[in-house]
């Protein structure tokens, strides 16, 4: 009986699951918001008390992870783009790199500008 050989994980197979898993967390965040917005029809109150759970500083940190989710999926998801047009495929490697790096980027500069706006009106 032959023996399964250990299954190597490469850049491409990290990229290729955090895109899936990425996308199932859009997913959940479309699910989610259409859940709050069904509040509506609710009344006022109604939607005001799932507004002010959402308001919580937990959900505000988590809406920072969000909009990394989001870049994470817009850059890979350029990348993917290339690589299927037929563009760059003998570069996959670095092209993933460098889309894991304007990733990080993006998500840095603009988690800091929501982090900030987070922040400074609780000290004042």
């Amino acid at each position: 009986m032959r023996v399964i050989k250990r299954y190597r994980i490469h850049a491409g197979t990290f990229a290729w699951i955090l895109h899936r898993l990425s996308g199932l967390g859009l997913i959940f965040y479309l699910l989610l918001h259409i859940w709050v917005i069904s509040h509506l029809s609710g009344g006022e109150k109604s939607f005001d008390a799932v507004m002010h759970a959402f308001g919580s500083p937990l959900f505000k940190f988590l809406e920072v992870g969000l909009v990394g989710v989001i870049l994470y999926h817009l850059f890979n998801g350029l990348r993917i783009t290339l690589i299927d047009m037929g563009l760059l495929i003998e570069k996959q490697k670095m092209l993933y790199i460098v889309a894991v790096i304007v990733w990080l980027i993006s998500w840095a500069s603009v988690g800091m500008v929501m982090i900030s706006r987070m922040v400074l009106p609780a000290l004042g």
